[in-house]
């Protein structure tokens, strides 16, 4: 709250890329998660960013940087043997850009040779955590949560849509001002076979926060965002990392040795150690 738009708007030209976070935890497991692309097409969300309870973050949002690691099958489970199994990892950069990540290393030697196509596959996958009020909602939720203020994933389309409007000039007042703040406009349509979200857009009039949306900040207070980054690997875990990734460009099967770390969704660790053992 204490931050201008001007300084904001300083701290983006700056950034190279990868935000410094801390250590953090996973995320839990409440549904304060919005997902707004459960919305029909052709409708429009309408949400209210907040800032950060973590006051040293310059913006309203945190970073998020994973590698998807496909493996072929799960060692020991012969039922998997030819199915895709994924695995998402953290990218080191994500806490702090100066960190050494040994698969963005890797393939950073891939680009401008006959291994691009790897290069863009393992490259880090971006997206922005961000936290505030459903304005306007244009499908049904089911089991929404009882606090109204909200995270959402928001994805490279509409995170751009979003810089590029709090790099306009036209722009006066912080959009998470409590008092002259602004509304974002999630518009979805369809191109082809996707969603299309880039003609979302802030609301050209600027609004006040209700009584029962300052009662709400008030009552449950705001999320500190980096809490809902992955945990930061220890020495061990990016060495498993490392392990892991030049297995998947071995095109090897996921091992279960690994599952104490990173493992596919869903995945029984139990069950997979017994059929590994032949138990």
């Amino acid at each position: 709250m204490t931050q201008s738009l001007e300084q904001l708007r300083e701290q983006l030209r700056k950034q190279q890329g990868g935000d410094g976070t801390s250590t953090s935890k996973p995320s839990g497991g409440d549904n304060a998660l919005f997902k707004f692309w459960d919305a029909k097409n052709d409708t429009t969300t309408v949400i209210r960013f907040l800032p950060d309870k973590d006051t040293t973050n310059p913006f309203f949002w945190v970073e998020r940087q994973v590698v998807n690691l496909t493996f072929d099958g799960i060692l020991g489970d012969p039922s998997t043997t030819g199915k895709v199994i994924s695995v998402q990892v953290p990218c080191m950069k994500m806490y702090d850009h100066t960190l050494h990540c040994p698969i963005r290393a890797e393939i950073n030697k891939y680009w401008k040779t006959d291994k691009e196509d790897l290069a863009r596959k393992y490259w880090p996958k971006r997206s922005y955590l961000m936290q505030g009020f459903v304005r306007e909602c244009p499908f049904e939720e089911e089991n929404s949560p009882e606090n109204p203020i909200r995270r959402f994933t928001i994805n490279k389309t509409l995170f751009k849509n979003i810089q590029q409007s709090l790099l306009d000039p036209e722009m006066e007042e912080m959009p998470t001002s409590y008092d002259r703040g602004t509304d974002f406009r999630i518009i979805k349509t369809q191109q082809g076979e996707y969603a299309n979200y880039s003609t979302s857009t802030f609301a050209r009039k600027e609004t006040s926060l209700n009584d029962n949306e300052r009662a709400a900040i008030e009552q449950y207070g705001l999320y500190d965002l980096k809490d809902f980054l992955p945990n930061r690997p220890t020495d061990e875990g990016l060495a498993v990392i490392e392990e892991m990734f030049f297995a998947s460009l071995e095109g090897m099967p996921y091992d279960p040795k690994w599952a104490n770390h990173y493992k596919p969704y869903g995945f029984d660790f139990y069950s997979a150690h017994l059929q590994a053992k032949n138990i």
